[in-house]
């Protein structure tokens, strides 16, 4: 434990907040898509198998041949400011960020990490931690909970704990497929896709898919997936037969779940589905598996399967609605710290820490 020592006597102490999400490579390139799938896929939580096997199939195999392929798919959608993903998440962060400036004057702070990439999640602990936060709160940008990514978040975080001397309160968020706001927030992206566009005759929710197995074993990825679906189709008054439950982005031989994105699209025109509206409700953030994978690869398999009008509706990204249901998540799991005490109190606060600084001071200690 070589850390540098941060501790001033009587410092204001913060509540410091980490947004995670997933990550990306640091440019659309094959080295840089290699060592960041090397850290993906390396995950025993992303990859549940046995370590020697993988290890030789992901370095022998994978690493081989998936990145240059994968590098040329993120170069389509790589923009001026880099990774989508990336970008989204610091303006998400920047705007929770300014509400928490607006009713917290300084005492709550907000960063962001990335699970693999950067900026990585030892970066923005010890930025919270440089910065005076002696309380953490956690929040992976992934409302359905599973193991492979919000509990990957979690190892990760207490991996690097591990090696701090003071350690914080720490709260994590595992999940948000319920709420209100957030599924007010993804209905009226809805709302709007409809109002401004000719609606598709099904609205397809596609999740990212997980294997069959994970959730054999009790991952809840799948009921938190189907209830947020449920929820969003009540708001919109949908029947049954207006909406439709899928899954993307299945890897490797293993049966994932079910129904596929990809299948069910090009099955739908030859069953009278001619026009579709997509939206992708795992995802916080557009990223590649949205605006690639989703807007361009599955919109080409349900065109050439006799499909006429498919509409991507985007991810919910930095858009109001989205931040207001964030910061709503997040301040309902602060209660009880001091941080969170009503306006006007901050004063006290900053009052109390001088005064205790003071007293330490006059009894001798050193800074």
């Amino acid at each position: 434990m070589s850390e540098k020592n941060t501790y001033t006597h009587g410092a204001q102490e913060k509540l410091g907040i980490l947004l995670v999400n997933l990550g990306s490579p640091d440019a659309p390139t094959s080295s840089a898509v290699r060592k960041y799938l090397a850290q993906f896929l390396g995950d025993p939580r992303v990859v549940e198998a046995n370590r020697l096997i993988w290890w030789f199939a992901l370095h022998g195999v994978i690493l081989r041949v998936r990145p240059p392929r994968s590098a040329k798919l993120y170069k389509k959608i790589w923009t001026d400011n880099g990774s989508p993903l990336v970008h989204i998440t610091r303006l998400q962060t920047q705007a929770i960020q300014k509400k928490l400036e607006d009713h917290f004057h300084g005492s709550v702070i907000a960063d962001m990490a990335m699970t693999y990439g950067k900026p990585s999640i030892k970066s923005g602990l010890e930025a919270l931690r440089n910065a005076g936060a002696r309380r953490l709160l956690m929040l992976p940008l992934y409302p359905q909970y599973s193991a492979t990514t919000t509990a990957a978040v979690f190892d990760q975080v207490t991996d690097v704990l591990k090696g701090w001397r003071w350690l914080p309160d720490l709260r994590m968020i595992n999940q948000y497929h319920d709420h209100e706001k957030y599924i007010e927030a993804l209905a009226n992206s809805i709302k709007k896709q409809w109002r401004e566009n000719k609606r598709g005759d099904l609205l397809l929710f596609s999740f990212h898919g997980i294997p069959q197995r994970y959730i054999d074993r009790g991952d809840p990825y799948y009921c938190h997936c189907l209830k947020t679906t449920r929820l969003v189709a009540e708001n919109l008054q949908l029947k049954a037969d207006e909406w439709k439950l899928v899954f993307q982005s299945r890897f490797g031989r293993e049966p994932w779940l079910e129904p596929y994105c990809s299948v069910t699209l090009q099955e739908l025109p030859a069953a009278g589905v001619k026009s579709v509206d997509v939206i992708c409700p795992g995802f916080s953030a557009d990223c590649l598996e949205t605006l690639e994978e989703i807007q361009v690869e599955n919109r080409e398999l349900f065109i050439e399967a006799g499909g006429e009008q498919f509409n991507y509706i985007a991810c919910l990204n930095d858009n109001k609605d989205h931040i207001d249901a964030l910061y709503e998540v997040l301040t309902s799991h602060m209660s009880g710290w001091p941080e969170t005490m009503p306006d006007g109190d901050a004063d006290k606060l900053a009052l109390a820490a001088n005064t205790s600084r003071q007293r330490a001071l006059d009894m001798g200690a050193r800074k």
